[in-house]
């Protein structure tokens, strides 16, 4: 006996910067015929509701607190000091989120035991970096190291905190070689760039964690875009991998942040998944 057709999926943003809209015209023109956007957050109402109006079908635009109760699954595509009002919203509601800003795991401490309690769950969408479904395979064995370089370009690092306090000017002063501007664990590279490592709580996340997972972090003038070299050594599987990311409108947002966040919703309706 057939059932029919599977219902829709609805999906909500929570976020309506360069990342968010993108991924609304997407979503609107039919990337994904399965998944239909009904709902917007943001920041700014007003500035969202503007930004809407070329969408068709035109999404609602709703405070973070009524987004969940609209739709079946919430994407975060926001930054990472609004994560944790978005994952708190989404999981208390029992839905699935699916954040982009991983950057801002470390200060939702309670995610997991609230989608335990709740019967949330969350996906952490990760394009920028390679390799981290054959890392999660090598997790269910032992790992023994996990390394992270990464090569980021002066203008997206010329303001960071962290970069100028410890005496860098990358405006004044731009570099003409690479220069490294940190060394230490993913934990550590996560609370120094908060905008930037979500490419490092992601590879904690799918491998051995904060502490133990290591980075290095250098500051490329010769590079087009942000590049990521991943190193493992695990029982069952050494791996050397690198990704060469290109920059979106954004010169801070990989382009591939769109599609992996399709990828993830598509995942979630496909009748065959690839991959672990």
């Amino acid at each position: 006996m057939s059932l029919g057709p599977p219902r829709t999926l609805t999906v909500g943003l929570a976020g309506f910067g360069n990342v968010g809209q993108d991924l609304a015209r997407r979503l609107c023109e039919g990337a994904i015929p399965e998944a239909t956007l009904v709902a917007v957050s943001a920041r700014n109402l007003a500035r969202a509701e503007m930004n809407t109006a070329a969408l068709m079908p035109r999404p609602r635009v709703v405070p973070l607190e009524e987004l969940p109760s609209l739709v079946d699954v919430v994407v975060e595509c926001a930054t990472a000091e609004s994560f944790a009002a978005i994952a708190r919203a989404t999981l208390k509601a029992g839905k699935m989120l699916i954040a982009v800003s991983a950057g801002g795991v470390p200060s939702c401490p309670d995610m997991v035991e609230l989608a335990r309690i709740h019967g949330g769950r969350v996906k952490i969408a990760s394009g920028a970096l390679p390799g981290l479904d054959i890392l999660r395979c090598a997790s269910e064995g032992r790992i023994r190291r996990v390394h992270l370089r990464s090569q980021i370009k002066p203008g997206s690092m010329a303001h960071e905190k962290y970069v100028l306090d410890r005496g860098f000017d990358f405006v004044k002063s731009p570099p003409t070689q690479a220069v490294k501007v940190f060394e230490g664990s993913a934990g550590e590279a996560a609370a120094a760039f908060p905008r930037h490592f979500n490419v490092a709580v992601s590879l904690s996340l799918g491998g051995i964690g904060f502490d133990r997972t290591t980075v290095e972090v250098w500051v490329d003038p010769d590079i087009p875009g942000a590049i990521h070299n991943v190193e493992v050594d695990a029982d069952d599987i050494g791996l050397t991998m690198q990704s060469r990311n290109r920059p979106s409108a954004n010169p801070r947002t990989s382009r591939i942040v769109s599609p992996s966040i399709l990828a993830a919703i598509r995942a979630i309706v496909a009748p065959v998944q690839v991959g672990s």
